[in-house]
């Protein structure tokens, strides 16, 4: 245990002298791997499917806002679905306008969960996306954590019916718009994953800020069992295509990430807790103050002793 938190000092004494460099390097990765993700499973233009595309956008990526790369990346899906069809690149379109304006409405600064949500999916890892927003986040992050969702949502879409819309043999644009629509968003999976998120983070964030002991403990377990509930519910009304052993699997490693993400940002000692009383002309205070877990550096210092000096001492005795 001392050995951990020795090495969470360090870490924090690394990003403190090299986060200027630390950030942009995440928010390339963040970038590269987003624009990789869409064109390896939407990649439908050939000429957008250059490796060095992803690069050069996390370059990109590296420099400017979450938010303004998020509205680059819903560009980059738009531009490979108009090859297939314009109809489902004008809907999405739409889509990612609506989200754009809930984004700089609501939750400005929460930019990279809409593309951090749907790598999570990929990497099967998607339900650790609520625990880390109700442990850090606010309630109105479950704007963008949900519009994250639609988008993976709609991309596997796409992924699985690209053959279906560039052979469309629908006549009518209105027909064709009306078949698009009612695919997408008629999906009853994704939205019953958006309201397990949802809930999640309600449940998570509310649990988190309750005075009392191993909050942040039990929020993350009653936030698993949330998203558990809503899934199952979701599941027995609408008879809906889960997986449970990926399900399990993925909710069992997302646990433990999120206690590595406690242990590193809240690790506080309640064996130490102290309660305080005071008071002013208006009020009475209350104050529940419950120590951090800090630990500083071993500082070794080694002495050498001279070998040579020893056997001269010897020799002289």
């Amino acid at each position: 245990m001392m050995g951990l938190l020795v090495f969470k000092e360090k870490l924090k004494q690394l990003y403190g002298k090299y986060n200027r460099y630390m950030i942009p390097a995440v928010k390339f990765l963040l970038g590269a791997s987003s624009f990789f993700l869409i064109s390896s499973n939407v990649g439908f233009m050939a000429r957008l499917k250059n490796p060095l595309v992803p690069v050069v956008m996390g370059l990109v990526a590296a420099v400017v806002p979450c938010g303004v790369t998020a509205f680059f990346a819903g560009c980059f899906l738009i531009a490979h679905v108009s090859q297939v069809s314009l109809e489902a690149a004008l809907i999405i379109a739409v889509f990612m306008l609506v989200v754009m304006m809930l984004y700089y409405g609501f939750r400005p600064g929460d930019g990279y969960l809409l593309l951090l949500t749907p790598m999570m999916f990929f990497l099967r890892v998607p339900y650790v996306i609520p625990l880390f927003v109700g442990l850090s986040g606010s309630l109105v992050s479950i704007v963008p954590v949900s519009c994250g969702v639609c988008i993976y949502y709609i991309m596997m879409y796409l992924k699985q019916n690209a053959g279906v819309l560039a052979g469309s043999t629908m006549s009518e644009m209105a027909e064709r718009f009306i078949v698009i629509v009612q695919s997408l968003f008629g999906n009853q999976l994704m939205w019953v994953m958006a309201a397990a998120f949802a809930a999640g983070v309600l449940v998570v964030f509310l649990i988190r800020n309750l005075s009392v002991d191993y909050s942040w403990s039990i929020a993350i377990i009653a936030g698993v069992i949330t998203q558990l509930v809503v899934i199952f519910i979701g599941d027995f009304y609408f008879n809906l295509p889960v997986a449970i052993g990926p399900m399990i699997l993925g909710i069992l490693v997302s646990v433990v990430l999120a206690l590595v993400y406690q242990f590193f940002v809240f690790a506080v000692d309640y064996t130490r807790t102290e309660y305080l009383q005071y008071q002013d002309d208006d009020y009475y205070y209350y104050v529940k103050a419950v120590p951090k877990i800090t630990v500083s550096q071993p500082d070794v210092k080694v002495h050498r002793i001279s070998s040579r000096k020893s056997s001269r001492h010897e020799k002289s005795n």
